[in-house]
């Protein structure tokens, strides 16, 4: 007897690999932090960042430094064709879209983290990794990224056989990822999530964006 299994109400986490991340990510990171400085920071304290986070100004994707310009240029193609393939356009229809961006970079040294939170205000979310910092013998919960099921609390409300081993896609427990350089990894803005605490030593260093689309404005002389 067949059984035909659908992903419905499934939330897409979507990864692409920045193949010049290579020559790419050191010169990124010695610009970064070169601008850990005041002018860079950002105006308002995000009251989930914790301890020793560092948190850029919202602009990053304008500034015109050419490793900045060629890491927007990776991630508006990589969201581009994200968008086009989940929603089924063709290229002539996403011709027909702005998608603006507020991006910024994050410095975390040992014992910063970010706790639950999501992005309001915009579409998708993604993370760059430029550095994922020093790894932590026995703590591999360092600085990961742990997405929660944004069904909430009913789909725990009984475990037995029928669904403790389910397949991660239909599953109800968090999600935990480990950023690898050069690593994007997009979700929707609504999808919480949160950073654990970073308990290395070397900077861990990653871009961050928000993104939304609209109509392009179409004007007659």
């Amino acid at each position: 007897m067949s059984v035909d299994i659908q992903g419905w109400f499934s939330t897409p986490i979507a990864t692409s690999r920045n193949e010049r991340s290579v020559a790419l990510n050191p010169r990124l990171r010695e610009l970064f932090l070169a601008r850990e400085l005041e002018p860079y920071r950002h105006a308002i304290h995000i009251p989930t960042q914790v301890g020793a986070v560092f948190e850029s100004r919202f602009d990053l994707f304008d500034w015109p430094d050419e490793p900045i310009q060629q890491l927007a240029g990776f991630v508006h193609e990589a969201l581009s064709g994200l968008i086009a393939s989940i929603n089924a356009y063709t290229p002539a229809q996403m011709n027909g879209f702005d998608i603006f961006y507020e991006s910024w970079f994050h410095i975390t040294r040992h014992g910063g983290y970010q706790s639950l939170h999501y992005h309001p205000n915009a579409t998708w979310s993604g993370i760059y990794c430029v550095d994922p910092g020093e790894l932590v013998a026995d703590r591999e919960e360092s600085a990961q990224v742990k997405f929660y099921d944004p069904r909430g609390p009913i789909t725990q409300m009984h475990f037995d056989a029928g669904n403790r081993q389910l397949d991660p896609r239909f599953g109800s427990i968090p999600i935990y990822l480990s950023h690898q350089p050069g690593q994007l990894v997009m979700f929707p803005a609504w999808l919480l999530h949160e950073v654990l605490p970073y308990l290395g030593q070397r900077e861990r260093i990653v871009v961050a964006f928000n993104a939304w689309l609209e109509d392009v404005a179409t004007t007659s002389d």
